[in-house]
């Protein structure tokens, strides 16, 4: 990763509008190991002694990430400058935003499935750090574009302000799981078996390797990283164009993911304006990247600054946040949902989500 983003920063420095953070390769290699150390220890942990997560424990772990990712924010800042931290914390939360949509997702299939508590840990922590690895892959492919292509500030634009419309619309429905194109060509192809059998992928049984329901659930997780992936790196980009806030801004929103499941299934579904919200804040990033792009070639367009940027998105969470607050206690029987892209039968009764003990 370090040699692809080094690459990527040097097309960007030689094209005369890209980054301009010259970030060495032994920070990228520290920064990367620090990520990949996180990532592993949680994978230990989540292998070693498979369980229900409890609410204490899961409170405990979430303090940790995001102190984590505070702290980093501060001391990159520190060493950076204070705007590139500003840019840092922006994405952040953008992502972090993001990400709480996509484990929306997660509670979504869980169900879907019904897996066991003392697997979830497991499935959860495979699909984050895939949507870490891709997530990478697209940082570069994007720093790149950018390099050599000014416009694609617009097409990225119009890519956010076509998701947040679409989202918009469809704020009231759940993705269809069984719509998902990579989940039925899998069950096609593989024979599954009725039980988890303890947690594996895949079993022998008379001879025949089979797959297991948590092999199929994990598919679909996968198949949602790489839609949200491809939602997350225009939407960060609109906040920065360095790929090193970037990537660090998707790795740090991603790294605490798994304990937050767990503290937050069965309050997802009071969040009955996140969509809402997030359906905002991606046409707002995508408004910002297209007049960057008009900016580039008409200077007296004005652009949003990092400040703005930052306020309407925090603005827009604590509003989204109250105002849901609010309903819920009027209305206790409303539900959330994590909305969709596409047109699917709406599904206002509520979910009833397993809830670790």
């Amino acid at each position: 990763m370090p040699t692809v983003a080094a690459t990527a920063v040097r097309l960007a420095e030689s094209s005369g509008t890209g980054p301009t953070l010259d970030v060495p390769m032994q920070v990228w290699a520290i920064t990367l190991g620090a990520i990949v150390l996180l990532f592993t220890i949680d994978l230990v942990i989540s292998g070693r002694n498979p369980h229900a997560v409890g609410f204490k424990e899961a409170a405990a772990w979430s303090v940790f990430y995001i102190s984590v990712a505070i702290v980093f924010g501060l001391v990159f800042g520190a060493w950076a400058g204070s705007p590139y931290g500003a840019e840092y914390f922006a994405g952040y939360i953008v992502e972090k935003t993001l990400s709480i949509d996509n484990l929306f997702v997660f509670v979504i299939i869980m169900t879907a499935f019904v897996v066991p508590a003392e697997h979830r840990h497991k499935l959860l922590t495979l699909g984050i750090a895939l949507a870490l690895v891709l997530r990478a892959i697209f940082i570069a492919i994007g720093a790149t574009l950018l390099a050599y292509f000014s416009f694609m500030f617009l097409v990225f634009g119009a890519i956010l302000i076509v998701t947040g419309i679409k989202l918009y619309q469809h704020r009231d429905q759940d993705p269809d799981i069984e719509d998902n194109a990579l989940v039925r060509a899998t069950k096609r192809r593989i024979p599954v078996t009725e039980d988890y059998r303890e947690g594996h992928f895949f079993v022998r049984e008379d001879g025949v390797r089979k797959a297991t329901p948590l092999f199929i659930a994990f598919v679909a997780i996968a198949s949602t990283d790489i839609l949200f992936a491809l939602d997350s790196i225009p939407a960060v980009y609109g906040v920065t164009d360095e790929p090193f806030i970037v990537f660090a801004a998707n790795a740090f929103a991603l790294l605490g993911l798994r304990a937050l499941f767990f503290l937050v299934d069965g309050l997802l579904d009071r969040l009955i304006y996140l969509s809402s919200g997030l359906a905002f804040i991606l046409v707002f990033i995508g408004v910002k990247l297209t007049l960057h792009w008009a900016h580039g070639i008409w200077p007296q367009v004005p652009e949003i600054s990092i400040g703005l940027s930052l306020a309407v998105i925090v603005v827009v969470l604590t509003v989204t946040t109250v105002a849901s607050i609010v309903a819920v206690r009027r209305d206790p029987s409303k539900r959330a949902h994590a909305g969709s892209f596409t047109d699917n039968v709406s599904t206002d009764e509520p979910r009833d989500h397993p809830t670790p003990s």
